[in-house]
C-alpha cells in the first residue's frame, strides 16, 4: 500500500495538467477548460462588452421617453437635432465634448495608450521608452486597430468603407438628387466622400450612415479597457479565465503562456501598479458618456447598432481570435500574457 501511494503521488508530480488542479486554483484544469473555447469572453469581458449594447439601449429609451427630446424636432439629412431647438447641450453638433474630444478620439485614445504602455510596470520598466516584447506586441494590436479605424473612416483606396457603404446602399450627395445639381457637380463629384460632400455645402442623402461615432468610441475604449484590465487586476484568477489554443493540441489557460515581468520584476508592480492607468481611465469614462449622448440624440437604432458590430469585429480580430490561433498570437500577443 505505501509502494501504491508513493506511485500514485509521483505520478501525480509528473501529470503536466496537475499543477493547474487544486492547490493552484489560479490555473484551472485541462478536463475543465476543453469543455469551453477560446473565442468565449471571460465572465469579467462578457460583463464589459455588454456594457456597450445597454448603453445604446440606454441612451435609445431615453430618447423616446423624455418629452424634451421626443418633442424636438429631428433631421434625418444631419442626423441631429437643430442646433437652435436642440433638447440638450449634448444634443448639439458643436458641443465641446464632441468637437475637441470625439472628433478627435482616436488621437485621445493613442495618447492614453502610450502612457499606459510606457508608464505601467507590467510591460517594462515604467517610465522608460525601453522597448520590451510586451511592448512591441501590445504596439502592434494598437497598429491593428489604428488600421481598422482609418479603413472603415478614413480612407480605404479611396472613401472609407462607411462612405463606400452609404453610397451601395443608394445614398448620395444632397447636390447629386436634382439634375442640375448632377449637372453642377459633374461625373467626378458623384463618388464624393462625405467629407468632400460637406466641404462643397451638400449633406448626405438616403443610403444607409453606419454611427462613426458609435464605432470610434466602442473601438477606442473597448480596446483601452482590453489592455488594461488584464494587467490591472490583483485577482490572478479573473485574469487567467482566459483561454488560448495550445500549440499542439486542446485548449488551456492563457496561464500557462503568461511571461516573466523580469525587465522589472515584482516588486516594482506592486510599489507602482497604477502608473499610467489614470488616462486610459479618463478616456474611457468619457468615450461612455459621450456613446451615452450619441445614442439619446443621434443617429437611428439602426445605423447605431452597425457602428456597434463594425467596432465588436476590430475587437474580436485583435483580442479573441489570436487565442484560438497560436501563430497569431505569438505574434501580436496578449494583454498581460
Amino acid at each position: 500500500m505505501p509502494t501504491r501511494r508513493n506511485g500514485a503521488s509521483a505520478s501525480s508530480s509528473k501529470d503536466p495538467s496537475s499543477k493547474y488542479n487544486g492547490s493552484n486554483p489560479q490555473r484551472p484544469a485541462r478536463q475543465q477548460t476543453s469543455l469551453r473555447t477560446p473565442f468565449l469572453p471571460t465572465s469579467l469581458e462578457a460583463l464589459l462588452l455588454a456594457i456597450y449594447p445597454s448603453t445604446l439601449l440606454l441612451g435609445s429609451l431615453f430618447s423616446l421617453l423624455d418629452p424634451s427630446a421626443r418633442a424636438a424636432p429631428y433631421s434625418t439629412l444631419s442626423q441631429s437635432h437643430p442646433p437652435d431647438l436642440a433638447p440638450s447641450y449634448f444634443a448639439q453638433k458643436r458641443n465641446f465634448f464632441n468637437v475637441f474630444f470625439v472628433k478627435i478620439g482616436w488621437f485621445w485614445t493613442t495618447v492614453a495608450f502610450f502612457i499606459f504602455l510606457f508608464m505601467h510596470p507590467s510591460t517594462g520598466p515604467s517610465k522608460s521608452l525601453v522597448l520590451t516584447p510586451r511592448r512591441v506586441q501590445a504596439a502592434l494590436r494598437w497598429g491593428i486597430l489604428t488600421l481598422w479605424w482609418m479603413v472603415i473612416t478614413q480612407w480605404f483606396f479611396g472613401p472609407p468603407l462607411i462612405d463606400r457603404g452609404f453610397r451601395l446602399t443608394g445614398g448620395q450627395c444632397e447636390l447629386l438628387s436634382s439634375p442640375e445639381g448632377r449637372a453642377e457637380m459633374g461625373d467626378a463629384r458623384k463618388l464624393v466622400t462625405h467629407a468632400a460632400c460637406k466641404a462643397v455645402g451638400g449633406k448626405w442623402f438616403g443610403g444607409h450612415d453606419i454611427s462613426g461615432h458609435v464605432f470610434l468610441l466602442v473601438l477606442g475604449s473597448g480596446f483601452l479597457w482590453m489592455e488594461i484590465l488584464p494587467v490591472i487586476l490583483r485577482h490572478a484568477g479573473l485574469r487567467e479565465e482566459r483561454l488560448v489554443a495550445g500549440r499542439k493540441a486542446g485548449v488551456t489557460s492563457a496561464a500557462v503562456e503568461t511571461q516573466s515581468v523580469g525587465d522589472v520584476g515584482d516588486a516594482e508592480q506592486e510599489r507602482d501598479g497604477s502608473g499610467g492607468v489614470n488616462a486610459p481611465l479618463v478616456v474611457a469614462g468619457l468615450s461612455w458618456w459621450m456613446l451615452l449622448m450619441t445614442a439619446a440624440y443621434f443617429h437611428t437604432w439602426f445605423e447605431k447598432f452597425t457602428g456597434l458590430m463594425v467596432a465588436f469585429l476590430g475587437i474580436f480580430t485583435v483580442y479573441f481570435l489570436p487565442r484560438a490561433i497560436p501563430a497569431m498570437r505569438a505574434i501580436i500577443g496578449m494583454p498581460g500574457v
